[in-house]
């Protein structure tokens, strides 16, 4: 008996260090990296900013929301949470908004490539900032919906060491658990990835059929992000479902004890990996503009970003087919690998 309960506290002091190791890192990390996104976009952009430029700024934005936090959930894993409900609803909240911000975004962002690659041309109509600030209003609003629901289930409770903790759910029935998780699980993983995969298999597809083949630097990054998140956020949605699962085979204690165990091992890991993310970008970013001058400069995050915005010759053109018909084909296999 001593050695079992010896064996769940070593586990639960090896879960909560690696929780800390993570949250620490992601914090030490993304904080000061996407503050340089911001500072550089904001201030340092040379041109004009592109679609791309500007949803990655309000990527970096949400993360910095998510990251500034990280600081009280290390204090709670080792003292609890002394800074009461309303508050865990309030970061839980914006945790959650973050969530489909970044998922919303990026999907987006899969989106305009598979336009500019696919219809060069003709995306022109709609590539323009009063267009893109429209659909960035439109992501933090959806966002800021989807995410209401965890104000109403989100509630303090003690873990076994009879701390408080902001991290578990109280939910009114079953149903209303099984409604919530598998909502988040389609709107922010399962619809946002098949839109993706769909884009960029079209892209793929588009790309294998040019001539001229140019460094598509642009779509290296965002490509990057997408499998990053997912790497990030897959654990994550993995962990909620068992616990549907386990909800749903009730009638078999043994499977469903089994499967809660599993969730209550996996939660606070996979929900570590989560913040992770939100220092990925920068990282992603600080190697893309690695690559353009074989050193790390804060000068090549604006080059890279300003590599990533149009050229200002055919923007200027008064209709597309005028374009099309003034550029070389290298400028033209150019302006389809952006």
């Amino acid at each position: 008996m001593d050695l079992n309960v010896t064996e769940v506290d070593h586990s639960s002091v090896a879960q909560t260090a690696a929780v800390t190791v993570i949250l620490s890192l992601a914090s030490l990390l993304g904080i000061p990296g996407n503050i340089l996104v911001i500072w550089i976009i904001t201030f340092n952009m040379q041109k004009q900013k592109s679609p791309t430029v500007v949803l990655i700024l309000n990527l970096a934005i949400a993360d910095v929301l998510v990251l500034i936090s990280l600081p009280l959930w290390i204090y709670s894993f080792v003292h609890g949470w002394p800074f009461g409900q309303v508050f865990c609803k309030l970061l839980t909240f914006i945790i959650h908004c973050n969530m489909y911000v970044s998922v919303f975004l990026i999907t987006v962002m899969s989106a305009e490539r598979f336009v500019a690659v696919t219809y060069p041309f003709t995306s022109q109509r709609w590539r323009k900032v009063t267009v893109v600030r429209v659909v960035v209003l439109c992501v933090w609003i959806l966002a800021l919906l989807f995410a209401i629901p965890v104000l109403m289930y989100k509630e303090l409770d003690n873990d076994e060491n009879g701390q408080p903790q902001c991290m578990y759910g109280t939910f009114s029935s079953e149903t209303q658990e099984i409604l919530c998780t598998m909502m988040q699980f389609i709107v922010a993983f399962v619809i946002p990835f098949s839109m993706m995969s769909v884009f960029y298999m079209c892209i793929g597809k588009k790309l294998k059929g040019m001539v001229f083949k140019r460094h598509n630097r642009t779509g290296m990054v965002i490509g990057m992000v997408v499998v990053v998140f997912f790497m990030c956020w897959m654990p994550y949605h993995a962990v909620n479902l068992v616990s549907v699962i386990a909800l749903m085979t009730k009638t078999n204690k043994a499977i469903s004890d089994m499967l809660y165990d599993i969730y209550d091992y996996g939660i606070l890991v996979a929900g570590a990996l989560v913040f992770l993310n939100s220092c990925a970008n920068p990282v992603i970013y600080a190697f893309a503009a690695r690559n353009i001058r074989n050193s790390f400069q804060v000068s090549a995050f604006g080059k890279l970003f300003d590599q990533m915005t149009y050229a200002e010759s055919w923007k200027k053109s008064k209709d597309a087919s005028t374009e099309k018909k003034s550029f070389t084909l290298e400028e033209l296999n150019s302006l389809q690998n952006i």
